[in-house]
């Protein structure tokens, strides 16, 4: 877990916390965050320009406060027991995204505001070659540590890889053509890739700790979960503290596979409410991932200049239609072939849960059990 907190009071003023906090959450005093380096000095998620939660315990009231994305999970209860995972807070509120809270230590709420994305990013007029040169240096900006990559051999990830001089990892249960797949494009990056390869025994192994990390028994979100579970736990076997995923691409830069069939408003609506559901999608099961794991997630595209960039790009440049066939992630992959290989920038690569032949084997231990793969994961004692 990252965070577990229980104020004890002495009537209705705070006398100490009972906390439990592991990295990469961190401490400043009786306030406890994650997302930023240092205590911010205001917790309105319109003045915090980054991925973030932060819980505060004050004198007669704690204040609990995220970003607009709502990329970390974050619970409470009318008892003010606090926590990262729902399961650790009976009869829980979660904490909204772009929400900033002030409940009393009577449980009651004093202040409450909830902030959108329209609060916190402006939409501005770029031509393409500024737009490309904010995104460039806000990539160079985000300091990694001791990190590896996720490395799919997508554009996503292969961009990352001339950002940041770390180890590449990956995980897969496909067939022999998809690792030879992912190491011929870090070949054409100049790198190398450490490849773990699991099967239907190992997914039997970590189901039920997949499960009870993301608090989800949805298939597609079981089926994406479980390789980045993997990836993650191998990467931290391997020493590193923190993993470089490619998050927030296909949102921000249009790369699902339905865009293909919308235009005008209705792709600029379809993406822009993608972006807004970031993190009830995505973030909020990867971060309990990573919590699970103690290891720190990066997610270079979701850095806050790169996401007002992206909003402000026309969808036509996301989604690309000339000659006959339609290119999602035009621009992405646009900029990302001045930097690496074309051929690598252009690449298609399947969803990660169909990539790694995930979903295929969950179908198939579904089956064993004479349920639907819905059922069964429904029915998988997690709690």
């Amino acid at each position: 877990m990252s965070l577990t907190a229980t104020p004890v009071l002495d009537g209705s003023r705070i006398r100490s916390v009972d906390v439990e906090l592991r990295y990469p959450s961190r401490q400043d005093g009786l306030t406890f965050f994650e997302g930023v380096e240092s205590r911010p000095e205001s917790l309105l998620p319109n003045d915090v320009r980054s991925l973030f939660y932060a819980v505060s315990f004050r004198s007669d009231r704690v204040v609990l406060s995220k970003d607009v994305l709502g990329s970390k999970p974050l619970y409470y209860n009318s008892d003010l027991q606090i926590s990262s995972f729902k399961r650790f807070v009976p009869n829980h509120r979660e904490v909204l995204p772009g929400e900033y809270v002030e409940v009393g230590y009577d449980g009651e709420i004093i202040r409450q505001e909830i902030f959108s994305v329209d609060d916190v990013f402006k939409r501005m007029e770029f031509d393409e070659k500024e737009a490309e040169e904010r995104i460039v240096s806000s990539l160079e900006k985000v300091r990694v540590k001791n990190a590896c990559i996720s490395f799919s051999g997508g554009v996503d990830s292969s961009f990352l890889t001339h950002f940041y001089d770390v180890p590449l990892i990956s995980v897969t249960a496909s067939k022999a053509e998809e690792e030879e797949r992912i190491r011929e494009t870090a070949r054409l990056l100049g790198r190398e890739v450490e490849i773990l390869r699991f099967d239907e025994e190992v997914v039997r192994k970590v189901l039920v700790d997949v499960v009870r990390a993301i608090e989800n028994t949805n298939p597609l979100q079981v089926s994406i979960a479980v390789p980045i579970y993997l990836a993650m736990s191998h990467a931290k076997r391997m020493g590193f503290d923190e993993i470089i995923f490619g998050q927030g691409a296909d949102e921000l830069f249009g790369g699902y596979k339905r865009y293909e069939n919308m235009i005008g408003k209705n792709l600029e609506k379809a993406i822009e409410e993608d972006v807004r559901n970031l993190g009830v999608n995505n973030l909020v099961r990867d971060h309990k991932l990573s919590y699970v794991n103690e290891i720190r997630l990066i997610a270079p595209y979701l850095h806050f200049d790169v996401i007002e960039t992206a909003l402000s790009i026309p969808p036509s440049l996301k989604v690309y239609r000339g000659e006959g066939e339609v290119v999602r992630k035009y621009f992405l992959r646009e900029v990302a072939s001045r930097y690496i290989p074309r051929e690598v920038a252009y690449r298609e690569k399947k969803a990660i849960q169909y990539s790694t032949n995930t979903y295929k084997i969950l179908e198939r231990i579904a089956k064993t059990s004479g349920e639907s793969l819905q059922d069964f994961l429904k029915g998988l004692r997690w709690r």
